[in-house]
């Protein structure tokens, strides 16, 4: 793949759409047909492939008893002409609405365009005839005629609400087009098209303002894009219609499964377009995952076999380097609107004290022994444990905390250990694992029990294993659980010590948690002051600590930098975070991760850590995901099931985010990383 059809969003099955809110003059076809020919070619030249204008654009919705004047629907026919004459020489389908003579009755109808021809046209269902509507008085609702062919503009093309319209050259690109009221009922059109396949939905409105009616209208176009599991683009009037009774806001929406990915200004005074960069691989795998979206394909066959697929080729834009629009965030799983952070940073909080406030509950165990190493997941469990008791009004010296000090531990993370134990007002101790480690090594006749430095994979499991058989008997002998605080991120890469080893533990509040999320929970803590001004301090200074197992001594020995930096064997966090996400939750190609990767990293203006010093910590070209993202495909696929197979019990925090095989994840033990591997040929170095 060259790099610009790499970096081409068409070849990562997104489609740019774009929603239209054209100036119109009331009953001038000819200035309407202009402006929106104007506007899609604007949408081409950004890249678009579907432009959707608003309910009778080209005669204007305010028409009245016009809309029964013969010079104005001839006009509007020969505007119609005019749009499809330009659509020959224009990449991107239209949708444009018009009133059209059929059979002795008048329709409000949406023509779809597309290369020089008109591909189908779509009558409205649903006609409002309450408050200011009154579109009986002009309008004949679809079911009122049974064809399915009319002739138009010396054509015979197909008419109904049962059509979808399917670009044969991006096959996932199939939508439906319903209008304005047909949306606001209890079971819109697009409901049932939905479920016969389309994956973009469009309504083309005209729709008044009144106070409050923008809100809902997000709120409706939002909730149908989710149901429905698709895009959803609406578009309604501007400038121009009549201000006689009503006024218009000329709102445009692009929502995709519950996202809003663009909005239009409302109350502009010129002719303006939006976009948004549909994912429409996304969406076919949330329906493909979500069951229930086939049972009720199944539930409702009658009206789903009732639709029939046009089928047209565009002039695609894949010839150049065509980069995302829409936003990527770099850290998924950490909201970068503040207000939702502190929100998201509440909810995984209490619902992981409440999880281990049940846990304990139901076992009728009071006390917990958790081992704390001055380093960030051991600091956030222990924050969990410290409210957790709050909750069950159990005094924190019920937490049994143990610092375990071993060969590599270092000064800075053996303070900080000492220090937050202090803060949080749990029971603290600390062991020495030295010795037994040494008796254990010194059984192996490993060479390191005779003085040589041999600081291989048993050097560190004894140590890792060592704390974690301390914890489970210390456990034992006070009538308590062992608390885990193994992160997301470790178990998907399995940076941890299998069965007797920081693996094991009888509950574990962290292991749906990736690490780039506990980091900012932790600051969370911090800022809020929650365990008092010196433990924020305390906090703060774990979070600046290079992340490190400490099981390697550096080169002046224990006490020293840690001869270990976990980034730099498995790559950087925030990186494998973001892989995790959407491989874990999506299942996209490796090409496509990257894709989105480098959409993220491309822009040092887009970073969304919380923190303005480390927006700007790391910028990662293509070569760098490449490599990061080869280590994590290994890791993940081919060498951690196993210990992901028989993980302790664990509160789901996120959607789609538990590696838990009772869970999200069931995998072999014994997988191949090939298939996933090869498909990193797929990006450019």
């Amino acid at each position: 793949m060259t790099t610009n059809t790499f970096l081409n969003l068409y070849s990562h099955d997104f489609a740019r759409v774009a929603v239209a809110i054209p100036n119109c003059r009331i009953a001038d076809p000819a200035f309407n047909a202009a402006e929106t020919i104007a506007l899609a070619r604007q949408a081409e030249q950004q890249g678009a492939v579907l432009v959707a204008f608003p309910e009778l654009g080209l005669s204007a919705y305010t028409c009245d008893d016009l809309f029964h004047q013969r010079a104005l629907l001839d006009a509007c026919e020969a505007a119609l002409a005019t749009v499809v004459a330009a659509s020959a020489q224009l990449s991107p389908a239209l949708i444009v609405g018009l009133p059209l003579r059929v059979e002795h009755q008048l329709f409000n109808c949406a023509v779809v365009i597309a290369g020089g021809r008109i591909q189908g046209v779509v009558p409205k269902s649903y006609l409002p005839n309450y408050g200011e509507f009154y579109e009986m008085r002009q309008f004949s609702a679809a079911e009122n005629t049974a064809i399915s062919q009319i002739q138009l503009l010396g054509a015979s093309v197909p008419f109904g609400t049962g059509l979808l319209f399917e670009v044969s050259n991006l096959p996932l690109l199939r939508f439906h087009v319903e209008i304005c009221e047909d949306v606001w009922v209890p079971i819109p059109p697009s409901s049932f098209a939905a479920l016969a396949g389309a994956s973009v939905l469009v309504n083309l409105s005209a729709s008044n303002v009144v106070v409050g009616k923008a809100g809902y209208r997000h709120q409706l176009v939002a909730q149908q894009s989710a149901r429905c599991l698709s895009a959803y683009l609406y578009t309604s009037a501007g400038k121009g219609e009549s201000s006689t009774d009503l006024a218009w806001d000329g709102q445009g929406l692009i929502y995709e499964n519950g996202e809003l990915l663009a909005e239009s200004e409302r109350f502009l005074d010129s002719s303006h377009l939006i976009f948004g960069d549909v994912d429409l691989e996304r969406l076919s795998r949330e329906r493909m995952r979500q069951t229930t979206f086939g049972q009720s394909v199944r539930r409702h066959a009658d009206e789903v076999a009732r639709f029939e697929v046009v089928r047209f080729e565009l002039n695609l834009p894949l010839d150049k380097a065509l980069p995302l629009a829409r936003t990527v965030e770099r850290f998924p799983y950490v909201p970068a609107d503040p207000k939702r952070r502190d929100e998201r940073c509440t909810e995984v909080y209490n619902i992981q004290v409440q999880a281990l406030v049940q846990r304990l509950s139901a076992s009728k165990i009071s006390k917990v022994v958790i081992g704390v190493s001055g380093g960030l997941d051991s600091t956030h469990a222990l924050l969990v444990c410290a409210k957790a008791m709050d909750r069950l009004k159990l005094p924190r010296s019920n937490i049994l905390a143990y610092t375990m000090p071993g060969f590599a531990t270092s000064d800075r993370t053996l303070q900080q250990a000492r220090q937050l134990m202090q803060v949080v007002g749990c029971k603290a101790a600390e062991i020495d694992i030295r010795p037994s480690c040494l008796q254990m090594l010194k059984d192996l006749g490993h060479p390191y029990a005779a003085g040589q430095e041999q600081f291989d994979i048993t050097f560190e499991n004894v140590q890792a294993g060592e704390r974690t058989n301390h914890l489970f008997r210390l456990a034992n002998f006070n009538h308590a659980i062992v608390i885990g605080t193994g992160d997301l991120s470790e178990l998907a890469l399995g940076w941890c010590t299998y069965g007797v080893g920081d693996h094991m533990s009888h509950y574990n509040v962290n292991a749906s948690v990736p690490k780039t999320l506990i980091s900012h929970l932790v600051r969370w803590v911090a800022e809020t002051g929650a365990i008092g001004y010196l433990g924020s301090d305390v906090l703060l200074n774990v979070l600046n600590t290079e992340i490190s197992p400490e099981l390697v001594p550096g080169k002046a020995g224990a006490g020293s930098q840690p001869g270990q930096i976990t980034e730099n064997v498995i790559g950087p966090y925030e990186l494998q975070d973001f892989n995790l996400y959407y491989i874990l939750r999506y299942g996209f190609a490796p090409s496509k991760v990257a894709f989105l990767a480098f959409s993220a990293w491309q822009d040092k203006t887009k970073g969304n850590w919380p923190h303005n010093a480390e927006v700007a910590r790391n910028q990662y070209d293509l070569a760098a995901i490449k490599r990061n993202l080869a280590i994590f495909l290994d890791r993940f696929f081919r060498t951690s099931q196993f210990k992901r197979s028989c993980v302790p019990n664990a509160p789901k925090v996120g959607s789609g985010g538990s590696l838990s095989p009772r869970g999200d994840w069931r995998a072999p033990s014994d997988s191949e990383a090939t298939v996933w591997l090869n498909d990193l040929a797929n990006i450019p170095d």
